[in-house]
């Protein structure tokens, strides 16, 4: 099957007085006339002007196009760029249509080691992304940093309300972890709240996102997909969208998320949705996304190899003891990035035989833990270990 059935091309007309030779519309092969050959591409970049998920910010469909006039104009940044942009999808007669191109062209993209940016439309928009991976069978995780926790069950609602619930519930789901990055209590139902935590799935609210960004960084690292709604946001900085609310994050803090999840060597996809050009009079919050996909690509291109589990020289293994079971806690730091992981150790129900898990995690766990507590993420993933049927070591105090 070939990709360009799906997609449109743009008009170079629109973007005609971007005539910069350092500019980012001059490093990347655009689906002008002739549809870019993308199999040895990096980085894929798709609009999708479908709006029909939303009943209250309609005004998206136009928001790729105007992000684009923005990204465009800036400076390519300083890697090997192997970007193309492949125009706008073809949407379906149905939004259900839409949702399943997405899904192709999301698995074709994948499949290939291409890593598609999703510039949306509706926050629903993000099920034909997650679909790209079950149509491959991969397990997999998400992040998604909103200012809402989308999971109504009602069907008269906008299908961008509910798109959350959608996903938890498919039948065939392959998702192994969800993280909700930047959700606002006030406007968070608790019995949401409540079932994320039954399912082990973390929920950090705004004010702990932000108390220390950094922090950050091990949950985006884990992920394989990321989701941005831009109700997450400021309205001060980001005016463009009908969920926009006065506090959120900043502009420089989404950038800095988007440098975090670009460095990641685990994230597959990226998804940007609910901008909206109509509320977005003076151009505002089209640059602040334009900006944060500069980050993103700024961050892929200086992604660094993780440490291997049979090279010593790439990493560092400290042993912690604890009071409490298990006896002690294995932690990683990579020589090359000075970054972080722990070891979550279980074993196969079918086999005696026992394995570890590598979870990323900030220096502050790894304190936290010399100081005799079991972190909490560490505690979280153990169960969802056994949540998804693998059978926890059997600890033994004395041993």
């Amino acid at each position: 099957m070939s990709l360009n059935i799906f997609l449109d091309s743009l008009q170079e007309s629109d973007f005609e007085s971007i005539k910069d030779s350092c500019s980012f519309k001059k490093a990347i092969e655009i689906n002008w006339n002739s549809f870019p050959d993308w199999g040895g591409a990096h980085i894929a970049i798709i609009g999708v002007p479908e709006e029909r998920g939303t009943k209250t910010n309609e005004g998206t469909a136009q928001a790729a196009d105007v992000i684009r006039q923005k990204l465009y104009k800036l400076k390519r940044g300083t890697g090997a760029y192997k970007i193309v942009d492949l125009g706008n999808l073809r949407l379906g007669e149905t939004l259900e249509d839409t949702h399943s191109r997405l899904r192709e062209v999301c698995a074709m993209l994948l499949e290939h080691n291409v890593f598609p940016i999703v510039l949306g439309g509706s926050h629903d928009l993000c099920f034909g992304q997650y679909m790209g991976y079950q149509v491959l069978g991969r397990r997999m995780s998400i992040v998604n940093i909103d200012a809402f926790i989308d999971m109504e069950e009602f069907e008269g609602e906008s299908f961008s309300q509910h798109h959350l619930y959608k996903i938890l519930t498919h039948s065939d789901t392959h998702l192994l972890d969800y993280i909700h990055l930047g959700y606002q209590t006030y406007l968070a139902d608790r019995h949401t709240l409540e079932a994320l935590e039954k399912l082990h799935f973390e929920a950090r609210r705004l004010g702990v996102a932000r108390e220390d960004i950094i922090k950050n960084e091990p949950l985006i690292r884990d992920a394989d997909m990321m989701t941005i709604d831009v109700s997450a946001i400021r309205m001060a900085d980001a005016p463009g969208c009908a969920q926009s609310q006065p506090f959120g994050f900043s502009g420089e803090e989404a950038c800095q998320l988007c440098w975090y999840a670009g460095q990641s060597n685990k994230l597959t996809s990226l998804g940007i949705y609910e901008y909206n050009p109509s509320l977005d009079m003076r151009g505002q919050t089209a640059g602040i996304i334009a900006t944060m996909i500069w980050y993103f690509i700024e961050g892929f291109y200086n992604r660094q190899p993780d440490f291997e589990m049979n090279k010593p020289s790439t990493f560092y293994r400290y042993l912690v003891q604890i009071d409490s079971a298990p006896n002690h806690l294995t932690f990683y730091k990579c020589t090359r990035t000075d970054k972080w992981w722990m070891g979550v150790p279980y074993n196969l129900s079918d086999t005696q035989e026992e394995q570890l898990y590598l979870l990323p995690c900030s220096y502050s766990e790894y304190l936290e833990a010399t100081h005799g507590d079991l972190p909490l993420r560490w505690i979280i993933t153990h169960a969802k270990l056994q949540l998804n049927g693998l059978t926890p070591p059997n600890w033994d105090k004395n041993s």
